[in-house]
This record gives structure tokens, C-alpha cells and sequence, in this order.
């Protein structure tokens, strides 16, 4: 984040002019705070424009980690410039619906540019005979289906796995399924609630 010395950059309140009257003729006066002028330019700029520096949108790519330490947020060096801004700017709403089916969604739609199915272990079964075994304990795994959004487009499925195991808790195990279009309809009812966020994703 370090901010050196800027070539050319002129500076909006020129030391020379500040002088009394009586040096505003005097060479060497004005060629020293010339010099100082060089070296305050880029300070008194970034002062002036303060308020780019703490706006995901506008701040200079070296500030981002900087910004996302503020809200809590791991960006990858590798990701593009824009995708780094954009999980800054939203990082508050991915918070809020981090653990949720939905937050994991939105989350590998923002980060992969990718669509996704995610179903966990969670249900219900009931029975009317009496004295009916219990059901099987739920795997406790997830299922994360990606597949890309629009045709042609490939799956960093690196990227998919990473962001997968950020948004999980160790204890719960993950499986991540790479699909080359929308899966069909749902191979069991309680899957239903991955298309509208609802549930928890267990991450």
C-alpha cells in the first residue's frame, strides 16, 4: 500500500506561493520547496481523494486486501481486479446469509461465475406403523452441483473446491460435482429448497 513518489504529478498548493513576498523572487527558495512540492504531491492527492480510497469500487488494487481485512473477507491475488472489488463491495450480505444454501449459491455465482445445486444431509421421514425402525443417520456430507452459466463456459473447478471449503465448517465433509448444464428436476423432494436459498448449506 505504500505510495512513492508520483513524476509530473503537480501539486495543488505549491509551498513556493506560500512564502513571504519576500522570496517569491528568490531562485533558491523556490527550487527547494520545488523539490518538497515533488515529494508532498502524491500525499496531499491522496488526502484529497480520501474518500476513493475506501470505496470497493474505486480504490487502488493494492488497497483491496486492505479493505477486505475491514470486513472480514480472504480474496485470492489470482482472481480478477473487478471480482475482488465486487466480493469487497458485498462482502456484508455474503456474511449475513453465510451458512445458508442460498449464501453458498450467491457466493460460487459471484466468485466462479458459476450456477450451483447445493444439498445437504437435513430431512424428515415420518411412518404410520408403530414401532418402525428409525431411518438412517443423514450421510453428513454435502453435494455441490456448479455448472457454468452460460454455454461454453468453463468451470475453474479449482476455484469452485476453494471457495466450497472456505464456506464449510471442518467437520462437515463436502463433495463438489462439476456438470456441463442445469441438472434436471430433483432427484429427492427435500432438495427442493436449494432453488430458493432455504435451509442450511453448513457452511
Amino acid at each position: 500500500m505504500s505510495r512513492a513518489s508520483v513524476p509530473g504529478l503537480p501539486s495543488r498548493y505549491p509551498i513556493g506561493e506560500l512564502l513571504p513576498a519576500l522570496y517569491a523572487d528568490d531562485d533558491l527558495a523556490q527550487r527547494f520547496t520545488a523539490g518538497l512540492d515533488t515529494v508532498l504531491a502524491p500525499v496531499l492527492s491522496t488526502l484529497d481523494n480520501l474518500p476513493a480510497y475506501v470505496d470497493p469500487a474505486l480504490a487502488p488494487a493494492d488497497f483491496l486486501p486492505w479493505l477486505a481485512s475491514w470486513v472480514g473477507m480472504d480474496l485470492d491475488p489470482a482472481w480478477p481486479v473487478e471480482l475482488r472489488r465486487a466480493v469487497v463491495a458485498r462482502a456484508v450480505e455474503l456474511h449475513r446469509r453465510r451458512g445458508t444454501r442460498r449464501g453458498l449459491v450467491e457466493r460460487l455465482r459471484l466468485c466462479c461465475g458459476v450456477g450451483a445445486e447445493v444439498r445437504d444431509g437435513g430431512g424428515a421421514t415420518w411412518s404410520a406403523t408403530p414401532g418402525a425402525a428409525l431411518p438412517p443417520p443423514p450421510s453428513g456430507e454435502l453435494l455441490v452441483r456448479v455448472w457454468p452459466v452460460r454455454a461454453g463456459d468453463a468451470v475453474d473447478e479449482r476455484r469452485v473446491r476453494d471457495v466450497v471449503a472456505a464456506s464449510c465448517p471442518v467437520h462437515l465433509g463436502h463433495r463438489v460435482e462439476v456438470l456441463t448444464g442445469p441438472p434436471g428436476d430433483f432427484d429427492d423432494p427435500g432438495a427442493a429448497g436449494a432453488a430458493d436459498g432455504s435451509g442450511q448449506s453448513g457452511g
